[in-house]
């Protein structure tokens, strides 16, 4: 997903992944993935296209936004595991 092999820039893809440093119109469907997926509409992938991005390129966006925020939800877990005294996984 962060390696070589792939259509969007690699710093394109770290700021999708770290949902930082976007412009528009990237910055709204990222967010938008990250947050409210649920929420992610035809008009949003229509503006990423209409800013020169491909179809494989905004699939890559995508899943960086969406892994990176299940990372970020995964890592808050765990932290609040340890402070509550579980410790985390095991």
């Amino acid at each position: 997903m962060l390696g070589d092999d792939a259509t969007a820039p690699l710093e394109l893809r770290r700021a999708d992944f770290d949902n930082a440093g976007l412009d528009e119109p990237i910055r709204t469907l990222v967010d938008t993935v990250a947050h409210r997926s649920y929420r992610v509409s035809d008009e949003d992938v229509a503006a990423a296209r209409s800013a020169g991005l491909s179809e494989d390129q905004i699939f890559e966006i995508v899943v960086c936004a969406a892994v990176g925020q299940a990372t970020r939800q995964y890592t808050g877990a765990l932290e609040a595991l340890a402070a509550a005294g579980e410790g985390g996984p095991r």
